[in-house]
């Protein structure tokens, strides 16, 4: 996935809020998921899907569940891409002096 995508995607305080509650407490069913939140469970669906199309988080069924993980991957694609930066302007800072 793109890191845009990723940044576009966790944009959105209701569903940064949602990544958030993953990486804190693991798998969660989307009622788990929607339980913090005064929005409708067609309005979490929406976001959840936004969230696993830019690959932030994956579902899985359970009998009738669907439980929600987020991906490490698209972290580590975040790491990357801050790394690369970090390095850019370190680079640009110190040419400055």
């Amino acid at each position: 996935m793109a890191v845009q995508q990723i940044f576009s995607a966790l944009a959105d305080p209701t569903r940064f809020a949602i990544v958030e509650r993953l990486l804190a407490h693991g798998d969660l069913t989307a009622g788990e998921l929607a339980e913090p939140h005064d929005i409708s469970k067609p309005a979490i669906s929406r976001h959840l899907k936004i969230l696993e199309e830019a690959g932030v988080i994956e579902r899985r069924i359970d009998r009738q569940f669907r439980v929600f993980r987020a991906r490490e991957e698209s972290f580590t694609e975040i790491e990357d891409w801050l790394e690369e930066a970090k390095r850019f302007w370190t680079g640009s800072f110190k040419r400055l002096e």
